[in-house]
């Protein structure tokens, strides 16, 4: 990278032609070598005067050495990091703030931000308005948020290294990735732990979210009042719960993976019209879960929301494959596999929800079909729950019971004959093999 060392005047003529380009509409790349330069600077006084006169299109680079304090850019310009380069914000406030679209942060070092979540506290804290930024292969280690954007579009975050404090209470770290009313973002490739949520998504449109390893925090991907999103190939390990839906629309989330959850895999929260399909969640397990409070682990948890798509998920080795409450009667449940877990099926309400599309049901280890043609189908409809399951969840005071003589006479005389309007799970068209590869 070369070190430009001109003189005040062609500083001067080199600035005037750029200006001339903008205000005639002509685009930099456009303009004579596109009157782009590289800057090299070496400390942070360097680096603040260098911010402060680089001009639209230019590239400043930082050589190996400590950066220390707060540092804006305001021009469309391109920061690198070279091996060694560390910038610090000595404990406070955010180290990098963008006020300009269409920069570029690439390879560099950030640490020791400020942690005050108020103060919007971030490793890189892009402003309102600040459009089409792009952040890629950096690390970003601090307390606060890692990477804050608030009010614009075209967010790219990728290739990056993203650690919080694991030593603060989940709730009391900053996001890996915190976007509120951002439309169209870009968010891959990225590694984020001991963070509170690896990626949050507020009031936001039209987000992309792939190929991503989360750990350590409260939730992986965490969507609130957001539209039209979409998330695939990511992986959540030892978090409280995987993918947070909440009052939420069109959200299309596949071929992801969560396991060792707290809570849940995934959980959609008075959320419509969203697509949940091809994910594999396991080892959903709370040790300290009880029926009572109804926090055990679960594979995925419907509260509240109804006309969205669960199909071809495993949900696996959990207390609870999925659990159904608050109105979450009116989805479609079929093609899934329920395997291993503790209870397959949770639903305490008072309608008979049919699992089953198209002649085609899910999967539930543990049951026992006939298949007379040999299509891979049960012959007779399963029923996971019944009415004395629905009666233990209610009175869990009573589960001792759960294997005495007089409760397996009881469903034996239930399974003869129905008293009063059926209620709970039924899939008419339960699978008896598992062809669908997760």
């Amino acid at each position: 990278m070369n070190t430009v060392t001109s003189g005040v005047n062609f500083r001067l003529f080199y600035r005037t032609a750029k200006q001339l380009c903008v205000s005639a509409g002509i685009g930099l790349l456009l303009c004579p070598a596109s009157f782009a330069a590289n800057y090299s600077v070496h400390d942070s006084d360097s680096l603040t005067q260098q911010l402060k006169t680089v001009s639209a299109g230019d590239t400043v680079s930082l050589q190996a050495g400590n950066y220390l304090g707060h540092f804006e850019i305001h021009q469309p310009i391109q920061l690198i990091g070279e091996p060694g380069a560390v910038i610090d914000a000595k404990g406070t406030g955010s180290a990098i703030s963008v006020f300009s679209s269409d920069v570029s942060l690439t390879s560099l070092k950030i640490q020791n931000w400020g942690g005050d979540l108020y103060e919007l506290n971030a490793g890189i804290l892009i402003k309102e308005q600040a459009q089409r930024v792009r952040i890629e292969s950096s690390k970003l280690q601090g307390d606060g948020f890692g990477i804050y954007a608030e009010n614009t579009s075209h967010i790219t975050v990728a290739n990056n290294v993203i650690t919080g404090n694991g030593r603060l209470y989940k709730l009391d770290r900053g996001d890996g990735v915190y976007l509120k009313g951002v439309d169209v973002s870009v968010i891959h490739d990225n590694q984020i732990s001991d963070v509170r949520d690896g990626v949050y998504l507020e009031t936001s449109t039209n987000s992309l979210v792939f190929d991503n390893r989360f750990h350590s925090a409260q939730y992986g991907i965490h969507y609130m009042y957001t539209k039209h999103d979409e998330a695939y190939g990511n992986q959540v390990n030892n978090v409280d719960g995987g993918y947070a839906i909440m009052s939420s629309e069109f959200v299309n989330l596949h071929q992801n993976q969560a396991a060792n959850t707290l809570d849940f895999g995934v959980l959609l929260n008075i959320s419509n019209h969203c697509i949940v399909s091809n994910n594999r969640m396991s080892l959903g397990h709370n040790p300290q879960g009880t029926p009572e409070l109804g926090n055990e682990g679960k594979g995925i948890f419907i509260y509240g929301a109804r006309d969205n798509e669960i199909t071809y998920n495993l949900f696996s080795t959990s207390d609870i494959g999925i659990y159904m409450a608050m109105g979450g009667e009116k989805n479609k449940v079929y093609g899934n596999q329920f395997v291993n877990n503790k209870t397959q099926v949770k639903y305490v309400g008072d309608a008979l929800l049919e699992w089953s599309h198209d002649g085609r049901g899910n999967y539930w280890s543990g049951y026992m079909g006939w298949d007379t043609n040999h299509d891979g189908i049960a012959d007779k409809a399963y029923r996971p729950n019944d009415n004395l399951d629905k009666l233990f969840w209610l009175y869990p005071e009573a589960r001792f019971l759960m294997n005495s003589p007089v409760v397996a006479l009881l469903r034996w005389v239930q399974g003869q004959f129905e008293f009063g309007p059926a209620t709970g799970i039924i899939d008419s068209f339960p699978l008896l093999t598992t062809d669908r590869e997760l």
